[in-house]
Order: C-alpha cells, then sequence, then structure tokens
C-alpha cells in the first residue's frame, strides 16, 4: 500500500537540504528506491519534505540510511516525528 509522509524540519536551509540530498545521491545503490514522487518546500522557518512512498517498507528503508547521514551533517532533529498516512489511490499524469 502507498504511503504519504509529511515531515516538517524547522530550522533546516535549503542549502542544507541540498548538501544532504547530494551525499544521499553518493551513496552506492539506489537510496531512494520505492520514492514515487518527493517534494520540499522552503518556509519561513525551515523546510518541508512531502515524499509518496510504494510502502512503508521502503518508507522505513530509506529512513535507516538517511538518518545517520543527517546526524553526521549535523542538521537539527525533525519538528517530530513525520505525519505518515495510507493512501487510497494516486495517479501521476502522462504514466
Amino acid at each position: 500500500m502507498a504511503i504519504f509522509m509529511k515531515a516538517s524540519l524547522p530550522g533546516v536551509t535549503t542549502a542544507q537540504y541540498d548538501a544532504l540530498n547530494a551525499e544521499l545521491e553518493s551513496l552506492p545503490g539506489d537510496t531512494f528506491a520505492g520514492c514515487l514522487s518527493h517534494v520540499c518546500v522552503a518556509t519561513d522557518s525551515g523546510i518541508e519534505v512531502y515524499d509518496l512512498w510504494e510502502s512503508q517498507e521502503a518508507m522505513d528503508k530509506f529512513g535507516a540510511v538517511i538518518m545517520p547521514v543527517a546526524e553526521k551533517q549535523g542538521l537539527p532533529a525533525a519538528g517530530g516525528p513525520p505525519a505518515v498516512s495510507e493512501v487510497h489511490r494516486y495517479w501521476v499524469p502522462g504514466s
């Protein structure tokens, strides 16, 4: 079942997000396996991330990869756990 995730990351800048993403992209293998869609939005207080994952397992696997990298880069802790919802239906235009 697809999973929608929203994470609020107060205190994280877009430059920090870009550095984190660059390091994740440099890792061997398909770091983002199972991510169907990803959006990062800058806010007055930090960033918000919205992901659509093919499954809870795929999201959890990614979480196990991203957390040590984020900690190594000294990123502020998230503003609480992400909001996660099961998706009833999704579609991608043009597919």
